[in-house]
């Protein structure tokens, strides 16, 4: 589906423009390393050109200096691992899913990946009425959020209409996932914030950022 840009809401700031150009830039030379030697038979979509969205995910949270990283939606755990690998050493991401990340099959991801605090998991919906009430310290904490929900047309509108509940002092940027799949093209259209569609350097299906405070 083609939407046109001459009637939306709002258009890109500078500095999503600036950070999409460095993140690029970063995305087409990096490797993911960290899917190195894992045994998970999931097809590695990280090395589909241009890395899905995978190799992105890591160079913006590179590009921004992410610290605190909050991700819905762990599924396999491909995204988790991508925005670690973006993080710096002190760098943590928590990634929220309605299921433990032991319950999918082909998952990436390790019990060493959560011994040092680096990467963990909570069990809980952000959709849900006052769903993000309980976790807002750490949304508070965020640089970089990233949500990739189940494009029902219902659960991604509840998690920004929470979001919208929140200061984010920290200004994050917001990676939203998959929004031309048709159950997101009018929630993304709708979002009255700063926001950049990147897909051609992102996931087939759409990968837009956000600037939440601009």
């Amino acid at each position: 589906m083609i939407a046109s840009m001459d009637d939306e809401s709002t258009k890109p700031d500078n500095r999503l423009l600036e950070l999409s150009l460095e993140a690029i830039a970063k995305a087409w030379k990096n490797e993911l390393t960290v899917f190195d030697e894992r045994p998970s038979k999931e097809q590695r979509w990280f090395d589909t050109w241009p890395g899905e969205h995978y190799r992105l995910l890591a160079a913006l949270v590179e590009s921004l200096q992410a610290s605190t990283v909050i991700e819905i939606g762990t599924f396999t755990g491909m995204g988790t691992l991508a925005i670690l690998q973006g993080l710096p050493a002190t760098g943590q991401v928590i990634t929220f899913d309605l299921l433990p990340w032991q319950t999918f099959e082909n998952t990436w991801l390790a019990e060493s990946d959560f011994k040092h605090g680096r990467v963990k998991q909570i069990i809980h919906d952000i959709s849900a009425p006052g769903g993000i009430a309980p976790y807002q310290d750490i949304f508070n904490a965020a640089d970089f959020i990233f949500v990739d929900g189940p494009k029902d047309g219902i659960t991604e509108a509840n998690i920004l209409e929470n979001l919208a509940t929140l200061s984010l002092p920290k200004n994050p940027i917001v990676f939203f996932d998959d929004i031309r799949v048709m159950n997101m093209i009018t929630i993304w259209r709708r979002i009255a914030r700063p926001k950049l569609d990147i897909s051609s350097f992102g996931h087939w299906s759409g990968s837009g950022l956000i600037d939440w405070n601009g």
